[in-house]
């Protein structure tokens, strides 16, 4: 049942691309210019005030991505309470349309044929760019400042910068330790993750963190961001001051209080079936900053240095157990103490019902 669904859904993706690449190229051919070689907006939306708001690929655009359970949703949401900001939820399909384009371009075969069909690697860079803005744009509010937050996209920073010449990107960096464990106690399934196995997954997350972080270094400081997300929770507001500054964005106060923002207009959007939801309601805590240390078999610990080498390149001690991120800000002590006191409940402006364990898909 779950292959047919999977086939179901792979089947979906293809005949949502193919069509759109159909009208895209229908209107590269009645376009006397190149469109994205011109600065005139090709996706028009409205916003609640039916105000047009135009956006093309020369528009400024950030992904936020890293490792699953590594912060990027505490990221975009204190982002989407910045009001000239709007990331929204994950969309699930775009990190899997970049692993269709990817194989496209690496599979000699398939270029052949596609080749021999009259199919150019430009015609499907157009169609893809033409997906993915269409997606980015039309799945939430328009803003100043549009930002897509699927993990796995990082993967694919260097040919999103190739796509989108203006964009930006922001790669989440967590200890590996915290990562996994986040994984394996809270069941987030991610393909290709063993979670009956510290060690399978710890050699997992090595490889995904190596490969994004060597995408980041590709794409240049100026245009791709390391936060680590032992800085955010410990330093917020001199993490999101340094996040805004490399964003170009002008410092807004909410971005350090973006539960005051969920559900509400131009705010914060959530959803139930996101597993990093329970977690965010909340504000900037230390509740879950060591919860892995105690759990890691010892077999694994013992061998940290071998198992997740990148824990080190990233400046994480694999030894130290417990490690010593640094100490907090007042105010997230005052925070993880009202946490603790169990102030915050999940709010009723959720969307969807939580009847479904969403699975995070690794390309």
């Amino acid at each position: 049942m779950r292959v047919s669904l999977r086939r179901a859904a792979s089947s979906l993706l293809w005949l949502l691309f193919l069509t759109l690449l159909v009208k895209t190229l229908h209107w590269l051919q009645d376009c006397p210019d190149d469109p994205y070689q011109s600065s005139s907006a090709y996706v028009l939306v409205r916003d609640l005030h039916n105000q047009l708001h135009g956006y093309n690929r020369s528009s400024p655009l950030v992904f936020v991505g890293g490792v699953p359970r590594s912060g990027t949703t505490l990221m975009r949401a204190m982002l989407d309470a910045h009001p000239d900001i709007r990331c929204g939820e994950e969309t699930r399909i775009i990190p899997r349309l970049l692993a269709l384009r990817q194989g496209w371009a690496t599979d000699r075969a398939e270029r052949e044929r596609l080749s021999e069909a009259g199919v150019t690697q430009e015609m499907l860079d157009a169609a893809v760019t033409a997906f993915l803005l269409e997606v980015i744009v039309r799945h939430g509010e328009p803003a100043p400042l549009l930002c897509n937050k699927d993990p796995f996209t990082l993967k694919s920073a260097v040919y999103l910068s190739q796509l989108f010449p203006n964009s930006k990107f922001i790669l989440m960096l967590r200890d590996g330790r915290a990562s996994v464990h986040s994984m394996i106690s809270r069941r987030v399934s991610i393909t290709g993750f063993n979670l009956s196995s510290y060690r399978d997954c710890l050699s997992k997350w090595n490889r995904a963190i190596q490969g994004m972080f060597w995408q980041c270094q590709q794409v240049g400081t100026h245009r791709c961001l390391e936060v680590h997300y032992e800085d955010l929770v410990l330093h917020p507001r001199a993490s999101l001051e340094r996040v805004l500054r490399f964003l170009e964005m002008d410092w807004h106060e909410g971005v350090l209080h973006h539960e005051d923002a969920i559900g509400k207009p131009g705010g914060v959007s959530l959803s139930r079936i996101e597993r990093s939801t329970d977690q965010v309601i909340k504000p900037v805590n230390l509740e879950a900053l060591t919860r892995w240390v105690g759990h890691i078999p010892p077999d694994v610990l013992s061998d940290m240095k071998n198992i997740a080498p990148m824990l080190r390149k990233l400046g994480y001690d694999p030894n130290a157990n417990p490690p010593e991120y640094g100490q907090p800000d007042a105010v997230v002590i005052n925070n993880t103490d009202r946490v603790r006191k169990g102030e915050f409940k999940m709010p009723s402006s959720l969307k969807g019902q939580p009847k479904v364990q969403m699975n995070e898909t690794a390309p």
